[in-house]
């Protein structure tokens, strides 16, 4: 799959795979096969919301039924309620990169640890399958789901190596890397994140879904065993949305969270802040620092009022903004992950305001628990579709 880092091309994207959204995606979804046919590779720009979770699921239902395409919709929701669940409990991914940070310390006296850690990370630990698809992330920034689910199985039952580490390992190749799907993802494999659940890879499962290409017989963990790891913290309040003032001179800024929203009516000009780079302690693969560089200037491109800065360095745009005449900076809300860790040193220059969109204002307090909770909550969000945005 090639993805063209603009809003054009994942719009072409989604009109080429409605027409499968629905019976084709439930029956062959899983298949893990080359050139991904039968999934919709929207993901590296639904994780920077070049389009929103609110468009797919609009034109999606303009051609299926919400029945039809329960499988598909699910999928998209499964995006919405991991940020949900991780802006009720934002600790996770403070101690996430706690926790890599430990781990990365125990690389640099563990010799055996690091060696069995760069041979996964190259795809050298002789499992095929395993090796392939390390090797395929490195290449293209991209595994399809069910890939992602043996891979992190095997990294962590088989091959024992930390989950923290392949986590990381993921967010500094994946284009699609997010905190919340990704973190919580691995540590759902782990059996962190739902307590007494963990996912084992099977090697009958890999042989039907990648049509034989993989047989790993012989090879894979039979038992999960127990993963050391921190417990989920309790459940916390959901973010409040903010409201423009728009009686103070303002600017817009854009993170790499959110590049299709609306810029309100007024706003001085629009900057784009970049965390990317900010994902990890270790280097982030040029693949993704270029893919986000390119949404974000493509965004920035699309609105009719004065750019400003493309920047990694939120004091630079503070002094834009503040050379602008402006007493606050609107964004869209940046979620938990790395913009949000550089969104927090605009906060100590300037007055900054996020907006939350109405579907996640709308989604977030059910995400309370598990997922399977969660979907009963999805015909609201379909009825909400013809909300307004509120940015």
């Amino acid at each position: 799959m090639e993805f063209i880092p603009t809003r054009e091309a994942a719009l072409a994207r989604l009109e080429a795979f409605v027409p499968h959204a629905g019976r084709d995606y439930a029956r062959l979804r899983n298949f893990d096969v080359a050139g991904h046919p039968h999934v919709s590779g929207l993901s590296p720009y639904l994780r920077h919301r070049v389009i929103s979770e609110e468009e797919v699921l609009r034109a999606v239902l303009a051609r299926h039924s919400a029945e039809e395409a329960e499988k598909f919709i699910q999928e998209v929701c499964w995006r919405t309620y991991w940020k949900g669940w991780l802006e009720r409990r934002p600790s996770v991914w403070a101690m996430y990169q706690a926790d890599v940070a430990r781990v990365l310390d125990r690389l640099a006296v563990e010799s055996g640890l690091r060696t069995n850690w760069e041979a996964a990370c190259r795809g050298e630990t002789g499992i095929a399958c395993f090796d392939a698809w390390a090797r395929e992330l490195a290449a293209t920034g991209y595994l399809h789901n069910h890939a992602r689910m043996w891979f992190a199985s095997i990294w962590i039952f088989t091959l024992r190596l930390p989950w923290a580490l392949g986590t990381d390992f993921f967010m500094r190749h994946l284009l699609d890397g997010d905190a919340a799907s990704n973190t919580l993802g691995w540590r759902w494999v782990a059996g962190l994140q739902t307590d007494g659940k963990t996912y084992l890879a099977r090697e009958d499962n890999i042989a039907k879904y990648t049509g034989g290409r993989f047989m790993p017989s012989g090879q894979l963990a039979k038992f999960a065993a127990p993963v050391e790891g921190f417990a989920n913290p309790a459940l916390g309040e959901v973010p409040v949305p903010g409201v423009v003032d728009r009686s103070a001179p303002f600017v817009v800024v854009l993170t790499e969270d959110d590049l299709c929203a609306q810029i309100p009516e007024g706003a001085l000009g629009v900057a784009g802040l970049r965390g990317d780079a900010a994902r990890s302690p270790l280097m982030v693969s040029v693949a993704v620092k270029a893919h986000t560089a390119a949404l974000v200037e493509d965004a920035i491109s699309r609105v009719d009022v004065p750019r400003g800065p493309v920047s990694t360095d939120p004091a630079e745009i503070a002094a834009w903004a503040q050379g602008l005449g402006a007493s606050q900076i609107v964004m869209p809300y940046v979620p938990q992950g790395p913009a949000r860790d550089l969104a927090a040193g605009l906060a100590r220059e300037i007055k900054v305001l996020e907006i939350i969109r109405a579907h996640d204002a709308t989604a977030w307090p059910h995400a309370k628990a598990g997922f399977f909770k969660f979907k009963t909550a999805i015909p609201a969000l379909i009825r909400a579709l013809d909300q307004p945005s509120l940015i």
